[in-house]
């Protein structure tokens, strides 16, 4: 029976929205936020900061590129301050600010795709988090038709036979997870899917399995060239690991939720290449870090990269099978020794979310690369495939 909260949100919800939602339309600019070639939320400085473990700081630039042989279509995980349970399609702050965080950098190795869709709202979110309902309410209702009705039109006026990589985080990987079920597996279009990269959710797999379970013919990625494949992940702190009333990494029944190391995807353990706002600000808050260095210096740069300071291995407990991250402190180095993706604004770790604000920027090293090895494969198999077909569109 659903909670007398869960009713009176979605009785505010209902009061909140027209009689009838009216469609998107996705044809104007204005409902998307990064599209190929355009100035929008995608156009945004992602130089960096390399911070050595002996604290020497080098300068790493970035470009997009406007060739890329795939494209990336991307859903933005909860981060709308919108006071209504679901979100307005106006591009805020935070929308551009979780472009930033998440997204943009894999314009070097894609063509990059984001609809803006009317998600459910932080204020929303808050109420289904304490009924338990919060991960079948993203996979259905307005939030889910917005993102089928922008992924049908990219297909029919963008994709043009491009291979494509489906990523999102939290709601967003929730939504692509309905999607890829209800629209791509086990369908013609799924020889275009490149990868998905569906992260801070939980999908199921039957234990010792990379296939069944969410998904009937898409399977785990086990290595960088493997294509129409899921990576997936929830990570936490390797000395706070998923509590009974973690949020993420546990399936009901007999299978297990799905992992897949972005740094070592072959199994065992392998380092995270990591991009950090150097303020400190995650998808939905700031939480100011200690000096990135000792003596403190400015960082000039929004973001920093900490080669050598953390390493993952999907691992399990008695509640959950998570991305285990373990940083490697050296408190004598003059190089910070923590991270602060886990902490909330009382200065508290928050150990049933675990690193969930920061689950992409942990990895988000890896998972480019990774999406430039698949590019490369697949483009060659496309190469392949026209030799053999020469008339396939």
């Amino acid at each position: 029976m659903l909670s007398l909260m869960w009713k009176l949100s979605l009785l505010v919800a209902l009061a909140a929205l027209p009689s009838v939602a009216q469609p998107n339309n996705y044809g104007e600019a204005k409902s998307w936020l990064c599209r190929p070639g355009q100035h929008d939320a995608c156009d945004v400085d992602l130089t960096a900061t390399v911070i050595a473990p002996g604290g020497k700081l080098s300068r790493e630039t970035w470009t997009a590129n406007s060739n890329a042989p795939i494209d990336c279509f991307y859903v933005y995980p909860t981060v709308s301050t919108d006071p209504t349970p679901n979100s307005d399609m106006i591009a805020d702050e935070a929308e551009r600010n979780v472009i930033s965080q998440q997204f943009a950098r894999f314009a070097s190795k894609c063509r990059p795709f984001a609809p803006m869709y009317r998600q459910i709202t932080l204020a929303g979110l808050r109420p289904l988090l304490a009924s338990g309902g919060a991960a079948a309410a993203f996979e259905h209702g307005l939030q889910y038709d917005d993102v089928r009705d922008a992924w049908n039109y990219y297909l029919e006026h963008d994709n043009r036979g491009h291979g494509f990589v489906l990523i999102g985080h939290s709601q967003g990987a929730f939504i692509l997870a309905a999607l890829i079920r209800n629209e791509i597996d086990g369908k013609p279009v799924a020889s275009r899917m490149v990868s998905a990269i569906l992260l801070g959710t939980t999908l199921a797999v039957p234990r010792g399995k990379d296939l069944g379970g969410t998904f009937k013919h898409v399977p785990l990625c086990r290595s960088a060239s493997q294509t129409g494949c899921v990576i997936t992940y929830a990570s936490f702190r390797s000395t706070v690991p998923p509590p009974t009333n973690t949020l993420f990494g546990k399936v009901p029944g007999e299978n297990i939720a799905a992992c897949t190391n972005p740094a070592a995807l072959g199994g065992g353990t392998g380092e995270l290449h990591a991009y950090l706002s150097t303020t400190g600000s995650t998808i939905v808050s700031t939480i100011p870090s200690k000096p990135w260095v000792t003596p403190d210096r400015p960082i000039a740069t929004p973001w920093v990269s900490v080669p050598g300071m953390l390493t993952a291995r999907c691992t399990s407990n008695e509640n959950a099978t998570y991305l285990e991250v373990t940083v490697h402190a050296d408190p004598s180095g003059r190089r910070t020794d923590d991270i602060t993706g886990d902490i909330g604004t009382g200065g508290q770790v928050q150990a049933n979310w675990g690193l969930h604000l920061i689950d992409v920027n942990l990895a988000l090293g890896n998972l480019v690369d990774i999406v430039g090895r698949q590019a490369e494969k697949a483009t060659q198999s496309g190469k392949e495939r026209r030799r053999v077909s020469p008339h396939e569109p």
